[in-house]
This record gives structure tokens, C-alpha cells and sequence, in this order.
């Protein structure tokens, strides 16, 4: 590039950044209509009139609520384990199954335990007849022992054997049956991680987990004691899809302050089958106060560093007053005059929820229909 194209290039490049700063001026001078003037310590004047929406102040019931995070325990759950080691002959239900009470889970393989119990009924069955014989034999009629005193027929049951008998047949049964895993209550059943024909564990061989009701245990501090009470409701949104809600109920509190200065509590919440146990959730714990100002979280907003909500006059001016927010939940908050700035709000007031957030005092607005 020679000296004269570097020249005109230079050129172009001034009068064009000469034409861009001209219209920036232009911006800067006339796009900005507003004017504002202060008085008593408030914006006082716009120009601009501003679309707003408006709902009337009442008094209703407001739902005051505390916050938490839980997790979710099955209300029962147990491990279960075999009382007897061997070969596993069968698992009959797979991880995640739901099972009836009383259903065969798995059984062991033990042949010893049962001839151990057959040799054990034979012996019973011997013994059975020895007594007999020696009842027969003291006069009194073969298999009736309602008519034979209590003391001689315990001496018989002893001299023929038949309470020795009976005893290890009963332990035998015992034994045999500890092969059989049963579940104890209706469930769902987890960590299964033998296969048939492995050894049985000498520990837990699953987990039976009834979650038709759960329990999130989470806790509150100590300064929020008074808000509590058993029954209040409760939700939960669990963590992994907090769109989701469910209802319960407060069950138990603990009269205790531990050392972080936190009280536990207890909610029951009933499981529709997309919650589990180890879940961890949101917890919102709610309890009504009758005749407060309720507003929207939107019609609040910021001005000199304080809380201030518009109200719109039937001339379509909007004015702010100061209010102190005393409490709040997801979607409103309680208010009040703010009485340290001599600020008044009174039910039926126009209050402004929507297209607040740039108004001044005294600015014209149209509400919305």
C-alpha cells in the first residue's frame, strides 16, 4: 500500500468515526424525553406516561412460611438377613419388586438341616409311642393325656423321652426355616447383589423398604420454635424436580436445642411411587395469619434504599409510599405503613404490581384493562 491509499484510508476512517459521533449526539440530546425534579426527598415529575397494572388492597389470610431441606426416610425399612450360611437355591424377586407380605424372598440350600429335621420327627414319633405305652401301662387309655394328672404325665413325658424329643424336633424346624427369607411386611426390596448358587452372606442379603408413606426429617432454628406445631402442613419439592410438589404434614417435633442451636422436626408426606428413600428435598412448612395486608412480591420495590409500593389515583397518578415488609413466602408479602416515614396505606387502596420499576412520584400512568 502506498503513502496516498494510506492516506485516503485514513481519511475514510476519521469521517467515518466523525459521522458515528454525530449520531451519537444525537441520541444523547433528544432520545432521552425525561426530566426529573427532587422535592422532599423524592423523585416529582416524568413526562413519560406508564402502562401499569393494579390489584386493590384487602386483607386476607397470608400464608406465612419456613424453609428447610430434608431428606426422605421410608417410614419402614429393614434389613434382612438368613439365619443359616449355604449354597442360594433361588432369589425370587429382582431389585425395585414390590412383595406382599409373607412372600418367599430367596432360600438357602441346606440337605443336612433337612435330614437333621426328618431324623428328628422320627425320634418325636418314637418317643410319641413310648409315652403312650407308659401310660397304657399305669392304666389309663392309649393317645388320651386329658384324664392323666399333670405331675404324672410330665414324669411320663420325661421317662419316655417325649419332651427331649419334642425339643429338637422344635429346633430342627428352627433351623430349617431360618433358609427361607420371608418378607416381614409389604415393600419394595433393594440391594439384592447375590446371584443363585453363590454363598449366602453372613450379613444383610437385601433391604425391604415400604415407602408407601415417607418421613423427611429437617430442622428449623431455635428462634422459629413458636411457628411450629404438630399437624401443620407441610410440601416438598424434592431437589431433582422441584416443579413437583407433594403434601404432608408435621408429625414430631423434638423439645431439644442441639448445639447449632436447631430443633429437629418430623413431616409424614405420602408417596405416589416417583419419590424414594435418601431423596433429598425442599421442605416449606406453612401456617395461615387471618387479616393481613397481602401484596403481590412484585408491587414492591427499591427507592432511597427502602421498601416503597405505588398507589394509583383515580386521576392516573402514581405515588409511592414507604412500607415495612413484615413477612413474606414465594409469591407476596405482608406490608405496612412505614411509620418512621409517616407513609399511609389504607385497604382499597389501587396498588400498582406491574410497570413499577422505573416510576417516580407523581408519575402519569394508564392502567391496564
Amino acid at each position: 500500500m502506498n503513502d496516498s491509499e494510506s492516506m485516503n484510508m485514513r481519511k475514510n476512517i476519521l469521517a467515518s468515526l466523525f459521522a458515528f459521533g454525530l449520531v451519537m449526539m444525537a441520541v444523547a440530546c433528544g432520545g432521552n424525553k425525561k426530566t426529573e425534579d427532587v422535592k422532599d426527598g423524592k423523585l416529582t415529575y416524568t413526562p413519560q406516561i406508564n402502562e401499569v397494572t393494579v390489584v386493590k388492597l384487602e386483607r386476607k389470610d397470608f400464608a406465612r412460611q419456613l424453609l428447610s431441606n430434608g431428606k426422605l426416610v421410608a417410614s419402614r425399612k429393614s434389613a434382612l438377613q438368613f439365619r443359616t450360611t449355604g449354597k442360594i437355591a433361588a432369589i425370587n424377586v429382582r431389585n425395585g419388586e414390590y412383595v406382599s407380605s409373607g412372600a418367599v424372598i430367596a432360600t438357602v440350600d441346606r440337605p443336612d438341616l433337612k435330614l437333621s429335621q426328618e431324623s428328628s420327627r422320627l425320634s418325636l414319633r418314637k418317643a410319641e409311642l413310648d409315652l403312650y405305652d407308659y401310660l397304657v401301662g399305669q392304666g389309663y387309655s392309649a393317645g388320651d393325656t386329658t384324664s392323666v394328672p399333670a405331675d404324672l404325665l410330665a414324669m411320663a413325658k420325661m421317662k419316655s423321652g417325649y419332651s427331649a424329643a419334642k425339643n429338637d424336633f422344635a429346633r430342627s424346624s428352627y433351623e430349617i426355616a431360618g433358609t427361607v427369607l420371608h418378607a416381614p411386611f409389604s415393600g419394595r426390596v433393594a440391594d439384592i447383589k447375590q446371584k443363585p448358587f453363590d454363598q449366602s452372606p453372613s450379613g444383610t442379603f437385601c433391604t425391604i423398604v415400604d415407602d408407601s408413606v415417607l418421613e423427611v426429617d429437617f430442622s428449623v432454628m431455635e428462634s422459629e420454635y413458636s411457628f411450629l406445631s404438630v399437624g401443620l402442613p407441610v410440601r416438598i419439592r424434592p431437589f431433582a424436580d422441584e416443579t413437583k410438589e407433594y403434601s404432608g404434614k408435621v408429625t414430631a417435633i423434638n423439645p431439644l436445642v442441639d448445639e447449632k442451636g436447631q430443633i429437629s422436626v418430623t413431616a409424614q408426606v405420602r408417596n405416589d411411587g416417583s419419590l424414594i428413600d435418601g431423596m433429598n428435598v425442599r421442605v416449606i412448612v406453612e401456617r395461615m395469619i387471618p387479616g393481613q395486608l397481602v401484596v403481590p412480591r412484585s408491587a414492591v420495590v427499591i427507592r432511597d434504599n427502602l421498601d416503597v409500593l405505588f398507589t394509583c389515583t383515580d386521576d392516573g397518578k402514581a405515588h409511592w409510599t414507604y412500607v415495612t415488609i413484615l413477612y413474606s413466602n414465594g409469591e407476596s408479602y405482608v406490608v405496612e405503613a412505614n411509620k418512621d416515614r409517616n407513609a399511609e396505606l389504607n385497604e382499597g387502596d389501587q396498588v400498582i404490581v406491574s410497570g413499577n420499576l422505573n416510576l417516580a412520584d407523581n408519575s402519569d400512568v394508564l392502567v391496564k384493562r
